[in-house]
Order: C-alpha cells, then sequence, then structure tokens
C-alpha cells in the first residue's frame, strides 16, 4: 500500500509513523495523522493512496475509492494506487471499471504480479473465463510458485469442465504447498467430476487430515459416499459437516437426500426442513420441502408453498425436481421450464460432439435398454413380456443395467430375453456411453428418466445416434439430446408438442406396455382379513400418498359424504400418513374408521385384493400408471380425471385402450358427480365392470404382441430417418 520512493517532501519518520499505524491496524489513528499530514504535504498521491487503504480496511468503500481516484488524478502513472482502486471498484461491484483500473496498473508496471492477479479474480467474477485464464498465466509465468495462482487457475479449468486441466493446476499448488487443504479439496472437486472416486475420496481424506475442521471437505466426502451408493458413510460425513458448522444448509440438505436414497423418509424431511430454515432460497430445496411432507400428507402451507414453486419455476429459478413437479401442478408448461432447468443443472451434454453419425447399416437394429429396474419392479411387470417378443430376426436388443443384482425371477426372465445383457453398475456415466458406441448401439432406451437410480448422465454423453424416453418418466425430459419421447395421442395431443423438447412417438392405442398374463393369487378373499367392512361400498386407491393433494383429498370426501356406509380403501406407505389423512377427513365431518389402510403385499397377492374394491378413484395431477392398469387386469373399473398433462393423462389413456371412455372426465366436478352415481345406481357399475370384463380378452392395452409389434415399427421409423441424415419429426404409429 506504501510507494515512499514517489514521497520527497515527507520524511522518513513521517513516512513510517503512518505506514505503522495502518500495519498495525490502527486505521482510524492513521488516517488522523495523514490529515494532519495533508495540511503540510497538500496532494501528495502517496497520502491519499494510504488513506484509501485505511477507509478500505474500515469498510468505507466508497470513501476508499475516492481517495484511491484522488491518488491516480494527481499521479498517472502510480501503479499501486490504480491496482486499490480496481480491486476497491470490484468489491463494491463495478466490475468493467475495475478492470480498467487494473489494466492501467498493468501498463505502467507489465512485472506488476498483483494487479495481474486481481485482473483474474476480476476477469472470472465478470466470467470471462478464457481471459481469466490468460491472467492466471501470467501471474504463473511472473512467480511460478504464486501458489494461490495455480489453485484459482484450477477452480476456473474446473468451471469450464477441463477437469484434468484443473487436476494439473491443483496438483502444481500442493507440490508448492503440500498442507494446502484448499486444494486437496479442491483436487478432490476435480476427481469427482470425472467420476475417479478412489482418489477423490483420497484427496478428501487429505484436506480433512491437514484440518480436521473443514467442514466443506467432510461434506464433499460425504458426497462421494452418496454417488458412490456408501451410505452409511455418506451420513457419518455429513453430520460431521453440521457438527462443525450448524448453518451448513447445503449439508443439511445432503443428509436429507440420503436419508431419502435410504427410505428414511420421515429423517430427510427433518434435514429438509433444516436446511429450508437457514436458506430456502438453496437449488431445489423448497421442492424438496414441500414433496417430502407430500409423502406424509402433510399439507402444512401447502397452498403458500405451491404458489411460491410456481412463481420461482416462471423466473427461470431451481427450485424443484422435474420428477417431483409431477405430482404438484398439473401445468405441462411449467414442468417443460422446471425439466430443462434441471436438465441444464445438473446433465448438462459433456461431450463435444452434437450428435453421432449413422453406423452403417446392419441386418438388424440394435437397440439398447437403460434400465436400474431389470428385477422385480413395476418396469419390469410391464415390459418382460416385450423383450421376449421383439423380433430377433430384425432387432438385437442389449440390456443396460445399472440397479442392483437381485437373483429374483424377474431379472433371470430379463437376462433369457436379451441378445445381451450388461452389467454397468460399477462403471461411470462415460465409460457405459463408450460401451455403447463400441457396440454400435442405433438407438437407446431409457427408462428412467428422472426418477429413482436414474443416470441421465449416460444420455448427455450421448451414447447413441438416435435417443429416447420412454415408460418410466411421464414428462419431457427438457434436454435435446433426446430425440424422442413415446406417448399416444391421448397423453399428447397435437396441440400440446410444445411443451415436450422430444419428437413425439404416438403409439396407435396406449403408451403403455403390459404383460398379456400375470401370476395372480389364488388365496381366498374377504373383507375381515383386510379390515374391510361387510357391507357398504368400497372406494380404492393404491397410488403412492404423495399423489395425494388436498383437492383430490376434498373430491373424495364430497363423494364419502354422498355415498351412506361407504369407505375409503388407500395404498399405506407411512404411518404418519395414515394419521394425518384421518384427521384431515375429520375435519370434512368423515369418521375416520371410513378410512381404510392397505399394507404392502406381494404383487400376485395384491392383484387379488383389488377384486374386493367396487370402484378405483384416481388422483391429480399425478394418475393412477402401473396401479391403474392393475386394477382394469383385475375387473376393477377406474375412474379418472384428465388433467392438461402427461402424468395427469396417463390412467384416460389406459381406459381408452379398454375401450372405457365413459370413465375418463373433465372436470372434478364431473369426476365426484360420476363416482356418486355409480356408487349409488349398481345396474350402472355392473353394466360398466361388465363390459370391461368382455373386453379384456381382445383389448389393446393387454395384447403384448400387438404393442410389441406397434413399437418395433415405431424404432424401424427412427432409425430409417436417422440413416438418410434426416432430423427428428413426429411419428404416427399405423396399425
Amino acid at each position: 500500500m506504501t510507494d515512499s520512493n514517489q514521497q520527497s517532501a515527507l520524511s522518513k519518520e513521517q513516512i513510517d509513523s503512518v505506514v505503522a499505524l495502518y500495519s498495525n491496524g490502527q486505521y482510524q489513528e492513521a488516517i488522523n495523522q495523514i490529515k494532519v499530514l495533508n495540511e503540510s504535504h497538500p496532494n501528495t498521491p502517496f497520502l491519499f493512496n494510504l488513506i484509501g487503504a485505511c477507509y478500505k480496511s474500515l469498510g468505507h468503500l466508497e470513501g476508499s475509492v475516492q481517495m484511491f481516484e484522488r491518488a491516480v488524478n494527481i499521479k498517472s502513472d502510480y501503479a499501486e494506487a490504480h491496482k486499490n482502486l480496481g480491486i476497491t471498484l470490484r468489491d463494491i461491484g463495478q466490475l468493467d471499471n475495475a478492470v480498467e483500473s487494473l489494466n492501467n496498473a498493468i501498463a505502467i508496471d507489465p512485472n506488476y504480479v498483483d494487479a495481474h492477479y486481481n485482473l483474474a479474480i476480476t476477469l472470472k467474477d465478470l466470467n470471462h473465463l478464457d481471459k481469466a485464464v490468460k491472467s492466471y498465466n501470467k501471474v504463473i509465468e511472473l512467480n511460478p510458485n504464486f501458489v494461490q495462482a495455480h489453485n484459482n487457475l484450477g477452480n476456473i479449468y474446473k468451471d469450464l469442465e477441463q477437469s484434468e486441466s484443473a487436476i494439473q493446476s491443483y496438483t502444481k499448488a500442493i507440490e508448492i504447498k503440500p498442507d494446502f487443504a484448499h486444494a486437496h479439496n479442491n483436487l478432490g472437486n476435480a476427481f469427482k467430476d470425472l467420476e475417479n472416486y478412489k482418489d477423490a475420496i483420497k484427496s478428501y481424506k487429505k484436506a480433512i487430515a491437514i484440518n480436521p475442521n473443514f467442514s466443506e471437505a467432510h461434506n464433499n466426502l460425504g458426497n462421494v459416499f452418496k454417488d458412490h451408493g456408501e451410505l452409511g458413510d455418506a451420513v457419518k460425513s455429513y453430520k460431521k459437516a453440521v457438527e462443525l458448522n450448524s448453518d451448513f444448509a447445503e449439508a443439511y440438505y445432503n443428509l436429507g437426500n440420503t436419508y431419502k436414497k435410504l427410505n428414511r423418509k420421515q429423517k430427510a424431511l427433518v434435514f429438509f426442513e433444516k436446511a429450508g430454515a437457514i436458506n430456502l432460497n438453496m437449488d431445489f430445496i423448497l421442492g424438496d420441502i414441500l414433496t417430502a411432507r407430500m409423502q406424509f400428507c402433510d399439507w402444512t402451507d401447502y397452498s403458500i408453498l405451491l404458489e411460491s414453486l410456481q412463481s420461482k419455476i416462471v423466473e427461470n429459478k431451481k427450485v424443484v425436481d422435474p420428477f417431483n413437479l409431477l405430482g404438484l401442478i398439473d401445468n405441462p408448461a411449467l414442468q417443460k421450464i422446471a425439466a430443462q432447468i434441471f436438465s441444464k443443472y445438473h446433465y448438462a451434454k459433456k461431450c463435444t460432439l452434437n450428435k453421432i453419425n449413422p453406423y452403417a447399416k446392419k441386418s438388424k437394429i440394435r437397440i439398447g435398454y437403460f434400465s436400474a429396474d431389470f428385477h422385480n419392479h413395476a418396469t419390469m411387470h410391464l415390459m418382460a413380456e416385450l423383450f421376449e417378443l421383439h423380433d430377433k430376426a430384425l432387432f438385437e436388443i442389449i440390456a443396460f443395467s445399472f440397479g442392483p443384482d437381485k437373483l429374483d425371477q424377474w431379472r433371470e426372465r430379463a437376462i433369457s430375453s436379451f441378445d445381451e445383457f450388461i452389467d454397468v453398475r460399477g462403471k461411470t456415466d462415460q465409460e457405459i456411453s463408450l460401451i455403447s458406441k463400441k457396440l454400435e448401439i442405433d438407438i437407446a432406451v431409457d427408462l428412467k428418466g428422472f426418477t429413482r437410480d436414474c443416470r441421465p448422465n449416460i444420455f448427455a454423453e450421448i451414447c447413441a445416434p438416435v435417443q429416447v424416453s420412454y415408460l418410466g418418466y411421464p414428462g419431457t425430459i427438457g434436454a435435446g439430446h433426446i430425440h424422442y419421447l413415446i406417448a399416444d395421442p391421448t397423453l399428447i395431443p397435437n396441440n400440446k408438442q410444445h411443451h415436450y423438447t422430444e419428437k413425439i412417438v404416438y403409439m396407435p392405442n396406449s403408451y403403455q406396455v403390459n404383460v398379456s398374463k400375470r401370476n395372480i393369487s389364488k388365496a381366498p378373499l374377504s373383507r375381515d382379513n383386510f379390515g374391510l367392512p361387510n357391507s357398504g361400498f368400497i372406494f380404492c386407491c393404491f397410488n403412492n400418498t404423495y399423489k395425494i393433494t388436498p383437492p383430490t383429498f376434498s373430491s373424495w370426501m364430497n363423494i364419502l359424504k354422498e355415498v351412506d356406509e361407504s369407505v375409503l380403501w388407500l395404498f399405506e406407505s407411512n404411518n404418519n400418513s395414515v394419521i394425518n389423512l384421518k384427521k384431515e377427513a375429520i375435519k370434512y365431518g368423515i369418521n375416520e374408521k371410513r378410512m381404510v389402510f392397505a399394507s404392502h403385499m406381494p404383487v400376485e397377492d395384491h392383484l387379488n385384493r383389488l377384486q374386493l374394491a367396487d370402484l378405483f378413484i384416481d388422483t391429480l395431477p399425478y394418475n393412477a400408471h402401473t396401479t391403474s392398469s392393475d386394477a382394469l387386469r383385475m375387473g376393477l373399473p377406474v375412474l379418472t380425471c384428465l388433467g392438461e398433462s402427461f402424468a395427469s393423462r396417463v390412467a384416460g389413456s389406459l381406459l381408452n385402450a379398454v375401450n372405457l371412455p365413459e370413465l375418463i372426465t373433465n372436470t372434478p366436478e364431473e369426476y365426484e358427480a360420476l363416482a356418486i352415481e355409480l356408487a349409488t345406481h349398481p345396474e350402472k357399475l355392473k353394466a360398466i365392470k361388465e363390459k370391461l370384463a368382455s373386453n379384456l380378452s381382445t383389448a389393446p392395452l393387454f395384447d403384448t404382441k400387438r404393442f410389441t409389434k406397434n413399437l418395433e415399427s415405431a424404432y424401424t421409423q427412427m432409425y430409417e430417418r436417422n440413416q438418410k441424415g434426416l432430423e427428428p419429426d413426429h411419428i404416427y404409429v399405423e396399425e
């Protein structure tokens, strides 16, 4: 901050005295003494530079700027004052002016390391990353051992997604200063970006060994453990992070997500709410709090939070996981925005190629199915027969399995039906994509989307010339590298196509594949065994509790009020939801005993018990999907209310595929009225059940051969367009 060579009019004692006060942190005393000196030595740039430094240290930034400007106005070649002015301008947010001042300092002294260093910092703040790299390289050229410059350069390379270069910079910083804990932590982040978990863990542990109280390193170590499936170790690391920093919102949030993965939903909610109490503006926390509460049918501040959520989506803020949003709002426009925000934030395309050129034509089209659910899971309950029925003379089908090897009959069925079944659990997203490319997969089908255990980065890495979203996620991915979404005319009418970034493949009946036959328990059925009354109408809904919104529940209560002695039979996913739903029923004047809850049981037994119900009443905005086709298979009519979005129109799609459009309503009022009418007019319900029973044997919904042929037609059209060099376009499959 001093430049004594230019101050010939001041004595050495005077200079040393004020510099000593500044150096000792006695800023006000230094200011007072400088003001005295100014009286006898006016227009002395050294004094204005020093008083500017004192003001800056006291936080008086506007005054500091004025003093530095006085200094450079008096002495235009005063490099230090130009640099100090640049730093202070950066502190008050005048970044462009800061760059100008720092460049002035460099023009005066091209080897001024500190000016180059602060210029690099300012350019980074302006997001001029390439220019910042040049400035840091100049700093390092002038001072090869400037450890912080190496570290900061690594941070910029990381922002540029140049992880290898980042690693080199962090490693150099550590060579210069082996106990540089932050550089070890940053090195861990770079290794994590490359999915090199082993070296990431080593780096984080080294940072922690140097500084055991480094809460950020503990949090980052937890992230690696979580991503690698070591959830118990992740919890320990996150807990240590919040123990060291009780205001560490991100670590609380990560704890919530880890407990969510562990299916400990109550714990997840506790930590989401702790994170939100510290910082409700943190990325995605608002959506996670609201969704976690929905799991327990806890509708505290539901309307307020939902309104805030929608407003923030419109503002392009990162507030909600797209999957969570499906159960909260029926607005495909907002769902698209949320998906685009989420995709850009989490799954930005990493590869340098926009696409893969078509592979040379082979005798068979190679289809890759990517999923974590090749075991006893709803996906296999729907798709198992499709895999078996694919025309192996025309198609070669290959499974990429990144889920658990549960060794159940469904997994065995999958393994036996594919031409090749590849377990890629231990592979990185990039490695899986490379395997797909090596195998020359023509069409890659993502069966997960944004659902649990998904790995969208496999597709962001571009693993095939044609990439398709199907079945797992009922909405748009919001990313240009997913070319097609398989749907049907009920799900996405032509006038709704603009709400989806993918081109739509229109299946002729329903988009949902089903196995033609299911194993069903033959156990004797008794209402008593399931806590149901011996008489009275039984409405049921076996959807997950997060799909039960206050408006849907209000409709249910209106229905129960009008149908004497009726009960509502729901799926019990957790005890808290049971307690909360009973409390809500009482608010509507409904006896809580009219709410009956069904526990989880093997799917064969669940299908059997469906026969005890009289009418399945659906949820909105997230319909019954597999639960709906299960009910229809068992002859149980499903009443739905058609919404605007994909997820809110699935039950309608399934009803059309069994020729029961009369059970599709368009408003809550119609929905309630029809439920009441069917419950109070047994002959009308009987006629619908008879029609359903008659339709089942010929319904497209359970004709797996028919569906497979139609899907293969869609694949062939996708493939042929790609082979001709044509861009993806909407496909209408004709039978």
